[in-house]
């Protein structure tokens, strides 16, 4: 490994990002009640870090599509170019207790030059670990980001999604 390749616990984007979001503009309703900052018992909701790598971050890719093998280098070199444009929201929800990535969500900006140079947010690769479907954490994740475009006064947001799209 080269030197200064640590993984370590900087978050893509800034937190205070997710903290700021006033959820009570979601229109979702959840059963029982969770937010981006209660997500449920043991779960935080952050942005990525490029410590998630060792925190299973690949293995719930990997229950999406073929997320292929990549080294912490390829891994750190991404997550910086990620970082440096500021388009890019990875956020991810892990389970404490288990110290595991369990649920993960892209949002991208893309800069457009119609409605006067506006902004759209994309939402990508949302995928929740087998061991946690059932959760509501996709629809957490799908809200957390709708609202995180907003926020970041995207026009229109929508979601990208495979023909067997599995259900939030």
């Amino acid at each position: 490994m080269a030197s200064g390749m640590l993984l370590d616990e900087t978050p893509l984007f800034d937190p205070s990002l997710l903290q700021e979001l006033d959820w009570s503009s979601n229109t979702v309703s959840f059963s029982p009640a969770i937010s981006p900052s209660q997500p449920g018992e043991g779960l935080v909701l952050r942005p990525l870090c490029t410590a998630d790598l060792d925190r299973g971050f690949y293995k719930v890719l990997s229950q999406l599509t073929v997320a292929g093998d990549v080294t912490e280098e390829q891994f750190k070199a991404n997550f910086e170019h990620m970082k440096k444009s500021g388009d890019y929201f990875v956020i991810v929800v892990e389970d404490t207790n288990l110290g595991q990535i369990v649920a993960t969500a892209t949002l991208i900006i893309e800069h457009k030059f119609i409605h006067a140079c506006a902004k759209r947010g994309r939402v990508e690769e949302v995928v929740v670990s087998d061991v946690c479907r059932g959760k509501q954490l996709g629809k957490l994740l799908v809200s957390t980001l709708t609202l995180l475009s907003k926020k970041l006064q995207c026009y229109k947001i929508t979601l990208e999604c495979a023909e067997k799209c599995g259900v939030l």
